[in-house]
């Protein structure tokens, strides 16, 4: 195939365009800088009113599967009834039907009928699929590719590692031409149900830098002043995994006398009862709850701050936290970062290196390294430096993108 007109690739996701996942934007923007063609597909239409730049900088065509089966009844029959025609069928229905023997869910039933859309759907030249997350996006995407008889690779992120059940990560593994995933932690479980090893690639997300500007010089603020209080932001979705529940415990713990405040930025199920918790323990003035924010805004809350923290911990589900991006976005500004020692959060920040870890769950450990960091701007400044020199030498988005990128390319079939 020539140049001009090289094989494309689909690139599914559960949800397009969504403010919390600047990863796979950022993923998505790079691969079109590296001229790799491809369309985007998603499970869902967007929630979020704002946009990322980024997001307004891709020009992908994008198309959007029945997020109801019984909303879009009409497309979804002519892709059912395409697939009984489709020799793909055959080898789908055994899977199909031991993986609704597991999970007897209405959910099961719309990933197939998801897939059979798009199986009828995908443009003829698409000679490759590529999902972002290893569960319910995964198996519309290994559906349809089974009916249209094409390969398919995933990127593994966080909760679709650790709540997804070990035979369906198994068996999708197993079906997958190749896999990544962004941390050492959720590397290897993957590589642990991995037959034959080696199948899925530890491939950092990081940062692409020239999307950031550059640090402004940090505050000397103490706490002491309370005309000029101590700035705490942390940046996440309100759900169990972020422990912005500790972190509200931990504030209510610091010196009385020290004078600080909070921004939270993001959306989240949670909002409403972090705001009743802040109220109960007296901080509510002290907290600004600011909302899902575009990049842009995200990016002057940090600049404005004195200290990044995140206190993630494994939620009851088992869901857990990846490397979240944010705090490498942190970094990009020299804010030095108070953390939980858990998930991919240390292959970033070392303790007493880049930032302060704590054990999850500990708010007495988390009170103290706040106090500790806000009385000290000498130290907020060694911490911040040392966290920009790890992310500028380390952690740039430039050669995990040409990673990423020259698998999409082979799998396609599009030679170099």
């Amino acid at each position: 195939m020539s140049r001009s007109a090289p094989p494309r690739i689909a690139i599914a996701m559960k949800g397009y365009p969504r403010l919390s996942e600047t990863f796979i934007a950022q993923e998505l923007l790079g691969l079109q800088q590296r001229d790799v063609p491809f369309e985007i597909w998603s499970l869902r239409h967007p929630t979020d009113a704002d946009r990322h730049l980024m997001h307004k900088q891709i020009t992908a065509p994008l198309r959007y599967l029945p997020e109801y089966l019984h909303d879009e009844w009409a497309r979804v029959a002519r892709g059912i009834l395409a697939a009984l025609l489709r020799p793909g069928l055959v080898r789908l229905l055994p899977v199909f039907l031991r993986d609704l023997a597991r999970d007897r869910t209405r959910n099961r039933w719309r990933r197939f009928g998801q897939a059979c859309v798009m199986a009828w759907e995908l443009p003829a030249d698409i000679r490759h699929l590529h999902v972002h997350y290893l569960h319910t996006p995964a198996s519309v995407i290994r559906y349809a590719a089974m009916l249209r008889g094409l390969s398919w690779s995933f990127s593994a992120h966080a909760k679709d590692i650790w709540t997804t059940p070990d035979w369906e990560k198994r068996e999708k593994i197993a079906d997958a031409a190749w896999g990544v995933t962004c941390t050492q932690d959720g590397h290897g479980e993957l590589e642990r149900l991995s037959d034959p090893p080696g199948k899925v690639a530890l491939v950092y997300h990081g940062l692409e830098l020239t999307r950031f500007p550059a640090p402004i010089a940090r505050s000397l603020r103490d706490g002491a002043d309370a005309a000029d209080p101590v700035r705490f932001v942390t940046v996440g979705r309100a759900v169990a995994k972020k422990g912005f529940d500790d972190l509200l415990n931990a504030l209510a713990r610091l010196p009385r006398l020290l004078q600080w405040r909070l921004t939270h930025i993001g959306g989240g199920e949670m909002l409403k009862a972090l705001k009743e918790q802040a109220q109960a323990l007296g901080l509510a003035d002290r907290i600004v709850w600011a909302g899902p924010k575009a990049q842009g805004e995200v990016i002057a809350a940090l600049q404005e701050a004195d200290i990044f923290v995140l206190p993630s911990k494994q939620a009851g589900d088992g869901d857990r936290d990846g490397l979240p991006n944010v705090v490498m976005e942190a970094a990009s500004q020299k804010l030095p970062i108070v953390a939980t020692d858990f998930a991919g959060i240390p292959e970033f920040v070392r303790p007493g290196v880049e930032g302060l870890l704590v054990p999850p769950g500990d708010v007495d450990g988390l009170a103290m390294a706040l106090a500790e960091l806000a009385g000290s701007p000498e130290k907020r400044a060694a911490l911040g430096e040392a966290a920009f020199e790890r992310l500028t030498t380390s952690f740039s988005a430039a050669a995990g993108l040409d990673r990423i990128a020259g698998m999409l390319r082979a799998s396609s079939g599009e030679r170099a």
